[in-house]
């Protein structure tokens, strides 16, 4: 028999809570850090294809984020968000038609992501990093975003779905094989079969083909703890429980990788060492992403099911008692990386030039992993919540002091480069102090917006 979370009484201890988090987060912790060491070993594999094709890689990596974010975390947090609100308040009818509208919102995005990147790389990418850098990366972009975009849509959105039915370990099991297969696949395609960076988006591709039949298969069968109904006229009030979360999720989004894809062209006129060495850093600091969503996306269903049943002071607690677990991780992590940052730099690249700017940029932006992933865990459990103009906020915050305080530090105040990492360490650390400002009582009640 298919369960889904439940909350429990308010008078529930933080023992009680914690367990609960840890329950629904556990599986998708495993997929996180799956997760993490498939993207480490993406960041090797880029570097031993040369520093040209290394700065590519790094060019596209904020929008391949962004299609991650939109589809995982964003989109993904509002199906799951509206899923779980609609369980919580016991309209089950209503869980089933919204599969429908989330499968169309993910073919129609799909289709944007490869209609721009794969069909215009050089043209966006050359805007961003120059015409060699953009040539660089052009067959790997058009390889994960021809070829990918919409799978990875399709087993993202349908993963959301199972999650909103608290299936967390279903959902989490179909991506650990699709993770597992990733670094594998990108090493056969880039390497023995001489594809170079391309084989990285193909094998990309090629997994996410997989796990968007998986995850569609287990949908369609009932597993998210209800069958979904596909014979229903498409209805405007179903589009916005979803969008109504899910487009300012994805405007957040948007707004946090345009920061590294300004700062990338910021850092750019230093040369293609300099964009290398900041892809690393940059990646390194989207690993707080998939730490913060294992935790992050057992807040939005637990958070969406106590305001579905109208218990915000439950909903509050739960998302403090998450959001400070992510806090002590990553923090701990970052520490560790700003302290030893040749010793995290020289696992990526051996070349003296990136080694020497990644290691100064990581000097900066590690003391605030913490900061950032506090911020994003309770950006999930606003989802779960509905309230969202606090994130906007921070995500405004960010952009403010990584792109707009980076250029004042770097060229006004004279610290040449280092300014604009202290910049994007600036603007992470706001993202998270802004975003808790807005977990409190007056912004999280039945009256809040």
């Amino acid at each position: 028999m298919t369960t889904t979370a439940t909350p429990r009484p308010l008078n529930a201890d933080t023992g009680a809570l914690l367990r609960r988090i840890l329950v629904l987060a556990a599986p998708t912790g495993l997929l996180a850090a799956l997760q993490v060491v498939a993207q480490l070993v993406e960041i090797w594999l880029a570097a031993r294809q040369g520093v040209a094709a290394f700065a590519g890689w790094a060019v596209v990596l904020p929008f391949a984020q962004l299609m991650q974010q939109m589809s995982t975390g964003a989109m993904g947090g509002g199906v799951a968000s509206a899923i779980a609100r609609a369980l919580g308040a016991g309209r089950r009818e209503e869980a089933s038609a919204l599969v429908m509208h989330a499968a169309l919102i993910a073919v129609a995005a799909g289709a944007a992501f490869g209609v721009a990147l794969a069909g215009f790389p050089r043209q966006l990418l050359g805007a961003i990093a120059g015409p060699e850098v953009a040539q660089a990366a052009s067959a790997y972009a058009i390889w994960l975003f021809g070829a990918g975009a919409a799978p990875i849509w399709l087993a993202n959105t349908f993963a959301s779905v199972l999650r909103g039915g608290g299936r967390h370990a279903l959902a989490a099991r179909v991506l650990v094989l699709t993770w597992a297969a990733c670094p594998v696949l990108g090493w056969l395609l880039a390497e023995p079969l001489g594809m170079g960076l391309a084989g990285l988006g193909a094998a990309f591709a090629l997994a996410f083909w997989g796990a968007a039949i998986a995850m569609a298969t287990a949908v369609m069968r009932g597993d998210a703890g209800f069958t979904p109904a596909f014979r229903v006229r498409p209805s405007g009030a179903l589009f916005h429980r979803i969008l109504s979360v899910g487009l300012v999720a994805c405007a957040l989004a948007a707004i946090a990788n345009l920061t590294t894809i300004l700062v990338t062209s910021q850092v750019s006129r230093h040369g293609a060492a300099a964009v290398a060495a900041f892809g690393i850093a940059a990646r390194l600091e989207f690993l707080v992403i998939p730490a913060a969503f294992s935790v992050g996306s057992a807040l939005t269903a637990l958070v969406g099911h106590a305001v579905g049943a109208g218990d915000w002071p439950t909903a509050r607690r739960t998302a403090w008692t998450g959001a400070l677990l992510v806090f002590a991780a990553t923090g701990a992590a970052g520490i560790a990386v700003a302290l030893a940052p040749a010793s995290f730099a020289g696992l990526f690249s051996s070349d003296p030039a990136v080694l020497a700017i990644a290691v100064r940029a990581l000097s900066y932006t590690g003391f605030a992993f913490g900061l950032f992933g506090l911020g994003m865990a309770l950006y999930f459990a606003a989802m779960g919540a509905g309230r969202m103009r606090w994130p906007v906020m921070a995500a405004l915050s960010r952009i403010a002091l990584a792109v707009g305080g980076g250029w004042l530090l770097a060229e006004v105040a004279g610290m040449g480069i280092d300014g604009y990492f202290l910049g994007v360490a600036l603007g992470i650390a706001s993202y998270g102090v802004v975003t808790a400002i807005g977990v409190r009582p007056g912004a999280w009640s039945g009256g809040g917006r």
